[in-house]
C-alpha cells in the first residue's frame, strides 16, 4: 500500500446521499466530482459534486447526465479556482443495498477514461447504494477499475487492491 488517500468532503457526501434510491420507483441520480490533487503526494480531495440538473435523463435503472450543464459548472469552478478545482470523475445512484457497476456503467467509465479531458492518470467513479457508497478508481492506461477500501471516516485508501476487487 502506498498510503495515499481519497478524501470525500462531508458536504459532498451528504449531497450524494440525499439522492439514495430507497424505493425502486425513484429515478437514478448523478453528477460529476470536483476537487483537487494535494501537492507533493497522490492524495485527492473531492470537495463538491454536481447534482441532477435540467436535461439529465433519469429513470429508475438509468442515469445520463447533460454534458453541457454539468460542464458549465466544471468550467466555472476551474476558472474561479485558477485551475486548482479539477474534474475528478462521476457519481450516480443504484437501487440496491451494496452497489456494483453494471455493464453499461463499465462501458461508460471506459469511454470517459478514453475521451474525457482530465489531469492525472485516473478518474473516480462513485455509486451510491441504499446501504453503502462504493468508490472505484479507473486507470487511464489500462482502463481497469479498482474498488477503493474505506480508511476511516470519509477517507478511502488508494494504491492497494487487496480485498478490493478489480473490474477487468
Amino acid at each position: 500500500m502506498d498510503g495515499t488517500r481519497v478524501k470525500l468532503d462531508p458536504a459532498a457526501l451528504s449531497q450524494m446521499l440525499a439522492f439514495r434510491q430507497t424505493r425502486t420507483c425513484h429515478p437514478e441520480a448523478g453528477g460529476v466530482l470536483l476537487g483537487r490533487y494535494i501537492v507533493g503526494c497522490r492524495d485527492v480531495v473531492v470537495d463538491e459534486v454536481t447534482i441532477p440538473m435540467a436535461g439529465d435523463w433519469r429513470l429508475p435503472f438509468f442515469f445520463r447526465r447533460s454534458h453541457s450543464r454539468h460542464q458549465q459548472v466544471i468550467d466555472a469552478r476551474w476558472a474561479a479556482s485558477r485551475g486548482t478545482c479539477q474534474y475528478l470523475g462521476e457519481w450516480h445512484t443504484h437501487p440496491e443495498p451494496i452497489p456494483g457497476p453494471s455493464s453499461t456503467d463499465i462501458a461508460d467509465w471506459r469511454r470517459r477514461l478514453r475521451t474525457d479531458r482530465f489531469d492525472g492518470d485516473s478518474l473516480l467513479f462513485i455509486i451510491v447504494g441504499i446501504r453503502e457508497v462504493r468508490v472505484w478508481e479507473g486507470s487511464r492506461g489500462d482502463r481497469a477499475f479498482t474498488l477503493l477500501q474505506p480508511a476511516g471516516g470519509t477517507e478511502l485508501a488508494r494504491g492497494d487492491s487487496r480485498g478490493g476487487g478489480s473490474v477487468p
